[in-house]
Formats: C-alpha cells, structure tokens, sequence
C-alpha cells in the first residue's frame, strides 16, 4: 500500500511540476507569432499576451498539430480565432485536424464559393462545434483585450464582386486574406497566397513593419521592389517545404529580401520561426 501510495505522490509532484512549468512559459505576458513548419503549406500561431489563442491557416495535414502542441500548453483546447486565407489545400486541409481537436470559438475566411470536398467537410466540422463564422472583408477587424489587433487589408467587397464568375471565382490567391497585426510598436503583416499585384492595390494602407510573412512561398509573383520598399521589415519568414517540386522559395525573391539587407528565415531550414514581443521590441527564437 505504501508503494502505491509512495508512487502516487511522485506522479502527482511530477504533474505540479509540469504545471507550474507550462504556466511560467506559456504565459510570460508577451507575444508569440509562429510560423510552424508544416512543409509545401501555411499554418501561422499566435499567443497573445493574456493566452488567447489565434491560428491562421492549418496547412496542408495534420502536422500542424504537432506545432499547436509545441506552442499552447496541453490543458488549453480552445482555439479563440482561427482564419482560413483561402481554401487551397496548403492552407485548409489541417483546420480540419485541429477542428476536430480543438473548440474554435470564431472562424473567418474569404468570401468564394468553394465546391470541394475538403471545404465542405471544415464546415461541417465548425458547425457541429458550434463555431460563430465570417466572411472577411477590407476593415473587418479582431481585437483582443490585451491591446492586441487583426486587421484585415485585403479584399474589399467590391473585388470579391467583380471577380465572381458565374457563382465562382476566378481567382481565389488573388482574393487572399491579408492582415495586419498589430501590438504595441510592433506589426506584422500576414500575406497567404496574396500576388505583389494584390497589396500594390493596398499600398496607401501600408508602412514600415517589423515582420512580413512573404506571400505565397516565396513565388517570383508574391513581391515587388516597390511593395518591399514600403514594407521595409526587419525580419522576413519564408514557410515552404524542402525541395519543393515549385522551386519555392524563388532566387528573385531571395534576392530581393537581401538587396533590402532584410534577415530572412525558412522553415525548410529551421522549422518553426518564433518571434516574440513585449509590444515594445521583439526577437526571434527558432
């Protein structure tokens, strides 16, 4: 009995420790954007300084739950806001995974007509866990109690209507989410599949940054010279998968970031990219 008893004890010290562990670093009251690596694909965490929780895109399978596991700690099941940039299957497939894993409290995404099976069966995951649902839309914005924003630059409703063809539409990168986070000092800008052709049509609303996601993998279209010259970010995250059969990231690309003397990181070098702010300053830690 006392063996048992002896053993009880331990696992219990064991779990308080683990606790009290995931407490002091989970909740150190700052910020946390992660690119994860979730190969050839899109899945971007946030943490904010109270905890709530923010997942952008699940890439394209379950691997983006090793990454929410990395990240969140493991009492915490509740996504508050999850975003779907467009409904390719880089982007969408593993918000089903986590659908199914976690309670979403709000899920936003482009307005398109979607017929996949993939699409169909997100929104039946969401429905059945009661998940509210948006259209996002040009000014359409999340604020977290913490002081900490999403903005959405990116479509407007009259694109959304000029590029619907026949009850679809033509071109769903071109309607990409694009947001804006904002903390403090520091922003963020989170481009998915966008075109440089895109946020040129944004450009009044842009300024410097401190973090760009660089759209679309680092393809030859995402960026231009003009659009990175108003960026002007410190640190620029490429989420791509090794030796990817599209040549992502593209040498233009590259060299474009390093004419701009612009740090650049990719998870297909060093996994999940984690940049860390007090709304002040910020690091990144991979």
């Amino acid at each position: 009995m006392k063996k048992y008893l002896l053993i009880t004890a331990i696992l219990f010290f064991l779990l308080g420790c683990i606790l009290v562990y995931q407490s002091i670093t989970y909740n150190d009251k700052k910020l946390h954007v992660v690119i994860c690596d979730v190969g050839q694909g899109d899945a971007i965490f946030i943490r904010t300084p109270s905890g709530s929780d923010i997942l952008i895109d699940g890439g394209p399978d379950g691997s983006v739950l090793a990454c929410l596991g990395k990240h969140m700690p493991f009492w915490d099941r509740t996504l508050e806001i999850m975003i779907l940039t467009h409904p390719h299957a880089d982007h969408l497939t593993g918000l089903i995974d986590v659908s199914k894993s976690y309670s979403v409290l709000s899920f936003g995404t482009e307005k398109i007509v979607n017929p996949t099976s993939s699409y169909k069966e997100l929104i039946k995951q969401l429905e059945q866990g009661h998940t509210k649902q948006r259209f996002l839309l040009q000014g359409d914005k999340f604020t977290i109690k913490d002081g900490v924003s999403l903005r959405t630059l990116w479509p407007t409703h009259e694109w959304v209507d000029q590029n619907s063809v026949g009850g679809g539409n033509a071109d769903e990168n071109g309607l990409s989410i694009i947001q804006m986070l904002s903390y403090g000092n520091f922003e963020a800008l989170f481009t998915g599949d966008a075109q440089a052709s895109d946020i040129e049509k944004i450009e009044s609303m842009l300024s410097a940054i401190d973090f760009l996601k660089v759209p679309h993998h680092g393809s030859k279209t995402g960026l231009s010279a003009e659009i990175l010259g108003i960026l002007n970010p410190k640190i620029a995250a490429i989420s791509v998968g090794k030796n990817n059969k599209y040549g992502h990231p593209t040498a233009f690309i590259l060299d474009l970031l390093k004419s701009k003397n612009i740090k650049i990181l990719r998870t297909d070098e060093i996994e999940d990219i984690e940049i860390i702010s007090d709304g002040k300053s910020f690091s990144a830690k991979n």
